[in-house]
């Protein structure tokens, strides 16, 4: 066997590997001998198929799948035993058909996209924005606003106010003004501050129970989407229809707002854990700055992507990548589209790079109880959307079972790795700090 690298440029080589009978026919004769072992045919005892039959049936293919295994491991043991750094994958090189019917020495030709070579300097020359959110009193008001509104009672007032939720009847009239036989009927809610036409919307405020309102669809609902939706119509029948209603009033709903006092704070936060408003204002603020600071760091985050991407002058093996995306892809993908998406993936290839140039720059680490913390916080974090907490047993046992997998383990160091790097960058760039209202934060 020979295997030779030839450098195109600095982003792109190809390796050349030749092929004589020495190199495979030992490990083709063990293929065949493994066949023979399993291989029936009309007329053998299992086991017992004549070598020669068993060369001339699967010979070809036998042969074929051991060369391709000998490709592989060989190319993949050239890259790592000289300390290439690719990306992607190694391609085979469109090259004059090879016939393994009557060849007996092969020339394979490999083409690599090279990773290209960079420095990421981190100082405190490297400046970026750090936004984070004010948590001034407006903020914390309206905080309280949502916790009192989610805290809330449900009443049933005797009026229909514009906040508020109709339980309604909804039957189609004939032209005469009579409910249709076999028309639309429907049992659903209604709230007129969900409405769109306001002139519709004032007509529901003021019923009562069992009151009836007579009103278009077409006033009533702003998109043949809302009349679907909400009638349950299919799609034709809905941009077809445009008769008049009879909305018959079954029940109102109102959520009252919670009060701030003691008993509200002893609900959300448990007995005795927090003693009057003041308290209960500070509680806030702590939430709010926790987080928001999620938000600030996701945003710190991408400045400095962006910003290094646009400093650092990280150049790909284009052509080469828009093949080899081409080749992997699950489903065909056509050129336009290559194009079209090709400036996102490579921008998130560049940044993979300075992520990892960091990394390794810096000798930065994760080991195992960092993986399991970050696995338990994820956990955490899943059991909280659904209002509940794990045992700590349970949080061993799925943490556990979780860095197993390893597709969610690499997705769980990845995310470690990622806020080390984020936190050295902290540490040793320039950090330009920008307080920012709620709105500005978001809109910014």
């Amino acid at each position: 066997m020979n295997i030779s690298r030839n450098s195109i440029d600095r982003l792109n080589a190809e390796i050349t590997i030749s092929l004589n009978p020495n190199d495979y026919e030992a490990k083709v004769n063990e293929g065949i001998k493994k066949v023979q072992k399993q291989v029936s045919m009309p007329g053998f005892r299992p086991g017992k198929v004549p070598n020669g039959l068993i060369k001339k049936q699967y010979g070809t293919q036998i042969m074929v799948d051991e060369i391709n295994k000998l490709l592989n491991d060989t190319i993949y043991k050239y890259i790592e035993e000289n300390k290439i750094e690719i990306l992607g994958n190694p391609l085979p090189k469109d090259q004059t058909k090879v016939d393994f019917e009557t060849q007996k020495d092969f020339e394979f030709v490999y083409e690599l996209g090279l990773a290209p070579e960079f420095t990421v300097p981190l100082d405190s020359k490297s400046s970026f924005v750090y936004k984070t959110v004010k948590i001034d009193e407006a903020l914390v008001e309206k905080y309280l606003k949502d916790v009192c509104r989610n805290y809330g009672q449900a009443v049933y007032p005797e009026l229909a106010g514009e906040k508020d939720v109709l339980f309604v009847d909804i039957n189609e009239l004939d032209e005469s003004g009579n409910i249709k036989p076999g028309g639309i009927f429907k049992s659903t809610s209604l709230s007129p501050e969900r409405i769109s036409n306001k002139n519709a919307a004032s007509k529901l405020i003021g019923l009562k129970k069992e009151d009836k309102l007579v009103v278009n669809v077409d006033e009533l609902f702003e998109s043949a989407i809302d009349k679907s939706v909400t009638l349950g119509l299919e799609k034709e029948q809905a941009e077809n229809t445009h008769c008049n209603l009879q909305i018959t009033v079954k029940n109102i709903s109102r959520i009252e707002d919670a009060e701030l006092n003691q008993d509200l704070f002893d609900r959300i936060y448990g007995a005795g854990k927090i003693n009057g408003l003041e308290e209960f204002k500070n509680k806030i603020r702590e939430e709010l700055a926790l987080m928001f600071s999620a938000d600030a760091e996701r945003f710190l985050k991408a400045e400095v992507e962006k910003a290094l991407i646009e400093k650092i002058n990280v150049e790909l093996p284009d052509a080469f990548l828009k093949r080899w995306l081409t080749v992997v892809n699950e489903k065909p993908i056509s050129q336009d589209e290559l194009e079209k998406d090709y400036p996102n993936y490579a921008k998130a290839m560049k940044w993979k790079l300075i992520e990892n140039k960091i990394i390794k720059d810096n000798e930065i680490k994760v080991d195992h109880n960092e993986a399991i913390e970050e696995a338990k916080a994820f956990i955490k974090g899943e059991y909280a959307r659904y209002g509940q907490t794990p045992s700590e047993e349970d949080l061993n046992k799925i943490s556990l079972d979780l860095l197993t997998k390893e597709k969610e383990a690499q997705k769980i160091f990845e995310n470690i790795y990622s806020k080390k790097v984020l936190n050295l960058i902290k540490e040793k760039c320039n950090l330009e700090k920008k307080e920012l209202s709620y709105e500005d934060f978001f809109k910014s």
